[in-house]
């Protein structure tokens, strides 16, 4: 499985952005996937997660009410939807996979997001 994000860039405090994260490989074997982050000097840390149908989402505490976390198995893709976004939301943003028979985790390369104050 490989994975590929996009949509992060600069912008203002308040503002939005659409992050994506494009499959590749044995998609069909990709069960829950999720949004981690990590800022600069800090661990990575868990965003959101959906299931493997979509139907079953969660979030860190940090951004609830704020992101969106979706996904679409006919396009391979997963999404999060970001609003409202904060100078701390500033982090490089990557997406995980867990996949195939053994439940391996696969991780996309990062997109960094910087949200200014």
């Amino acid at each position: 499985v490989q994975l590929v994000e996009s949509g992060g860039g600069l912008v203002q405090a308040g503002g939005s952005l659409r992050l994506s994260c494009a499959a590749s490989g044995s998609t069909r074997s990709i069960n829950p996937m999720g949004w981690y982050r990590q800022a600069p000097g800090k661990q990575r840390e868990l965003v959101a997660t959906v299931s493997s149908g979509g139907g079953t989402t969660d979030y860190a505490d940090s951004v609830k009410g704020r992101f969106t976390i979706s996904r679409d198995n006919a396009k391979s893709t997963m999404y999060l939807q970001m609003n409202s976004l904060k100078p701390e939301d500033t982090a490089v943003y990557y997406c995980k996979a867990r996949a195939g028979p053994l439940n391996l985790d696969y991780w996309g390369q990062g997109t960094q997001v910087t949200v200014s104050s």
